[in-house]
This record gives C-alpha cells, sequence and structure tokens, in this order.
C-alpha cells in the first residue's frame, strides 16, 4: 500500500502535470506553425527530456506500453485537429468526457472501482465545466464535436494504459509516443517558417509542456487511480484561460470563474477523500498485523 506521503507528492506531480499542459493555449495561439509541425517539433524537445530521464531506450515492450503510446499520440492528433473544425469550447469540454469512459475501463481492466464520493465528484466537476463553457458552447462543427468526443475516450484508454503500468516505466510510453510522432512530423516542420521566437516557442512545449509534464504524470500516476488522476487533470483547461488572461488579456466571464473554482473544489473533493480512504486502509493493514 503506498504511503501517504508517496499520495500526497503523486498528486502534487499530478497536479503539477496538469498546470504545465495548461499553458500551451497561450503559446499555440502565438505560433503559426501548421498541427502536424507543432506536434512534430515539440516531440522532438520531448523525447530529449524523456531520454534524460530514462537514459535508456525501451527493451520490453508490453500490450500496456504499446496502449498507452497509441492513446497519447491519438489524444493530440484528435483533440488539434477537433480544435481546428470546432469552438475550442466544445473540443475542450468534449475530451474532458473522459472520466466517464476512465470510469468504464479502469474498472473493467484494473478492477479500481469508484466510490460514492468520486462519483460526486465527478458530477461537481461537470457542473464546474459546464459553467466554465457554458456560454461558448454551440452545435457548430459536427464533424470536430466528434473527434473531440474521440478524444476523450483515447485520453481515458491513455490513462488507463499508463496506470496499468505501475509496477513498470509508464514514461517509457511516453518516450515511444513522443518519438513516433517526432519522426511523423518532421517532414512538416521543413514547410514552416523558422524563427527564434518559433523554435523558442516549440522548445518550451517540448522541454516543459509536454516532457517534464508527463515525466511528472508517469510518476503520479503510479500511485493514483486512474479516475482520481483524470479529475486532477481537469485543473488543465480551467487554467488554460487564466494564462491567456494573464498575458493576453483575454477576461473571462462571470460564469467561468465561478465555473472554475466549481472544478478545483471538485478536484480537491476527490483528493482528499482518497487521502482520507488510504490513509483508513493503512491504518486498518498496521492493525491487522
Amino acid at each position: 500500500m503506498d504511503s501517504i506521503s508517496e499520495r500526497r507528492k503523486a498528486v502534487f506531480f499530478l497536479a503539477l502535470a496538469a498546470v504545465l499542459w495548461s499553458t500551451s493555449g497561450v503559446l499555440v495561439k502565438s505560433l503559426n506553425w501548421g498541427t502536424m509541425a507543432i506536434l512534430g517539433g515539440r516531440s522532438i524537445f520531448a523525447s530529449v527530456v524523456f531520454l534524460v530521464y530514462l537514459r535508456r531506450l525501451p527493451t520490453k515492450w508490453t500490450r500496456w506500453m504499446v496502449l498507452a503510446a497509441v492513446g497519447s499520440i491519438l489524444t493530440q492528433f484528435l483533440f488539434v485537429t477537433s480544435t481546428k473544425l470546432t469552438t475550442a469550447a466544445n473540443a475542450i469540454f468534449l475530451q474532458y468526457t473522459a472520466p466517464i469512459y476512465v470510469v468504464l475501463l479502469g474498472y473493467w481492466f484494473l478492477r479500481e472501482k469508484p466510490n460514492r464520493t468520486d462519483w460526486v465528484s465527478m458530477g461537481v466537476i461537470f457542473l464546474g465545466m459546464f459553467l466554465f463553457f457554458g456560454d461558448k458552447l454551440s452545435t457548430d462543427g459536427f464533424f470536430g464535436n466528434i473527434l473531440a468526443v474521440l478524444s476523450g475516450l483515447t485520453s481515458a484508454m491513455m490513462i488507463v494504459s499508463f496506470r496499468a503500468q505501475k509496477d513498470g516505466s509508464p514514461a517509457d510510453s511516453a518516450l515511444i509516443a513522443s518519438l513516433a510522432t517526432a519522426v511523423i512530423g518532421i517532414p512538416f516542420i521543413f514547410q514552416e517558417t523558422w524563427t527564434v521566437t518559433s523554435w523558442s516557442i516549440i522548445a518550451y512545449l517540448g522541454l516543459f509542456q509536454i516532457g517534464l509534464a508527463f515525466v511528472f504524470f508517469t510518476i503520479g500516476i503510479k500511485h493514483i487511480p486512474a479516475l482520481e488522476a483524470n479529475l486532477i487533470g481537469t485543473l488543465e483547461p480551467v487554467l488554460n484561460p487564466v494564462w491567456v488572461f494573464l498575458f493576453l488579456g483575454e477576461k473571462m466571464g462571470t460564469y467561468a470563474l465561478f465555473g472554475g473554482l466549481v472544478v478545483l473544489g471538485g478536484v480537491i473533493l476527490s483528493a482528499v477523500d482518497s487521502a482520507r480512504v488510504n490513509k483508513t486502509s493503512e491504518v486498518f493493514e498496521t492493525s491487522e498485523v
């Protein structure tokens, strides 16, 4: 059983990953590269981070390792493509239906059954997300909306597959995904205009927004159930417009601000209750001994 200190560190690492993931919006907005060039460019730098962290290439491939890598690649591609075909609010909101799929996949494959507080936390977070994006949601971009829903499904597959490697090295999957995306994206990079600014943004996205973030994520997911990890990840879409406001001056509405606080409350509820249950289990096991 994981210790309380390990759990706290894991929650902290997952929250850090969400914070780093959330910084993509403000930077991608200021980058005029195409989708595949951005994905390929940042994956080059992310691969360097994973290689430095692991200090090796994967030698033993497993089913879960491949599924996590494929899920990561598909999620990035589907989400970025969906934002081109529907509104950004639709894309983010529909992708974060992922907890529903995580509940099903986590129970079927990992036997991680959600408790009552998990369901309450999920409801609170969905309410907050609706308040946050409600005034921007629309029925426009039907095909883009479908891709966004699919990105939620692949995101759930990715998270569950990472969690299934809790006794192994989930960072291997992140490295495989980055190397594959880099190879696919390199031809598109040569079609773009290179400037110091564009490469600086790409370097940040690769080193920190993807690379370091996934290092934190793969550490945290070893100690936190898949559903809770996904719920903590909902901090990403809430923080994304915060950075846009701070650096580009785009203001959030009252409902968006209130919705963000509701999401944060749901995440805290999930984390606190999970820690309480974990602590109770440890005390019980200690008394048994």
